[in-house]
């Protein structure tokens, strides 16, 4: 009987190694840099980066890094953005949404991230175009301060890449 459960415990410590994400030597990943073999990865734990939509409210230094805080929000479009306005009043049931896309934004509850001072930020400046700045400068628009590159749409959101509690990257969605 105890060879049995000898057999078993092994077994199944096999399978544990093998699952992705748990145990075993570290995986590479599509950017080629080895991850710790004891973080759960998609579908056994949740993704390493995700990306979100919202309006940034105040980016601060604190200590020795940035906090963003941000209002996330859904961005939609198409058929969803159109049942989804239609059900928060925003337009008639039918009615095409404007520009087709709608944004809800139902909590206003703020959540607050880590930046980096490198990070890649992108915002919509005059013409309309994309233009690259850097933390501090947008630290400097979001308080209402004059930088060297104005905003086009200074309410307008943006799409944040997050790892944990890190963004990666931010870039402004143009609105029409």
């Amino acid at each position: 009987m105890n060879g049995l459960r000898v057999a078993a415990v092994a077994g199944m410590t096999m399978l544990g190694l093998s699952l992705p994400g748990w145990g075993g030597p570290p995986v590479a990943t599509a950017a080629g840099a080895a991850t710790t073999p004891f973080l759960p990865t998609p579908p056994l734990g949740p993704p390493r980066e995700t990306v979100f939509y919202g309006h940034a409210k105040s980016l601060v230094r604190k200590g020795g890094h940035w906090e963003l805080r941000v209002d996330p929000a859904e961005f939609l479009s198409g058929l969803t953005a159109q049942r989804a306005a239609a059900e928060d009043g925003a337009i008639r049931p039918g009615e095409p949404v404007p520009n087709d896309f709608y944004t809800r934004d139902e909590s206003h509850l703020l959540l607050t991230f880590r930046v980096p001072n490198g990070t890649h930020v992108t915002v919509m400046t005059r013409g309309p175009k994309a233009t690259l700045i850097s933390v501090p400068e947008l630290a400097r628009a979001l308080a209402g301060k004059k930088t060297p590159h104005r905003l086009w749409e200074p309410q307008a959101g943006f799409w944040i890449r997050v790892a944990g509690d890190t963004a990666r990257a931010l870039d402004q969605q143009y609105m029409p």
